[in-house]
């Protein structure tokens, strides 16, 4: 693997990156390595993550209403348990 050093690493995002390791309970530079894969889209193992936009036409269409209406829904169907389905 090979070494990177970063240089005038803005204070605001040095601190974020911090923050973010410890809120994951990792070290910084895997961290590091783990946000540089996403941002460039290259697994771990080097390979770009194949990104789909088939559904981006549907993002953002629904009413504030329509969104509470479907989060309402989706909890009234999670608290109801079927005995069937456990046998």
């Amino acid at each position: 693997m090979k070494a990177l050093t970063v240089r005038n690493l803005p204070p605001e995002v040095a601190k974020a990156i911090r923050d973010k390791a410890r809120k994951e309970r990792r070290s910084l530079n895997q961290t590091v390595v783990s946000l540089l894969e996403q941002a460039t889209g290259a697994s771990p193992r080097g390979r770009k993550q194949t990104i789909h936009h088939d559904l981006d036409h549907l993002f953002g269409i629904w009413t504030k209403q329509e969104a509470d209406e479907f989060d309402s829904h989706l909890r009234d169907s999670r608290s109801v348990i079927d005995p069937k389905d456990w046998e």
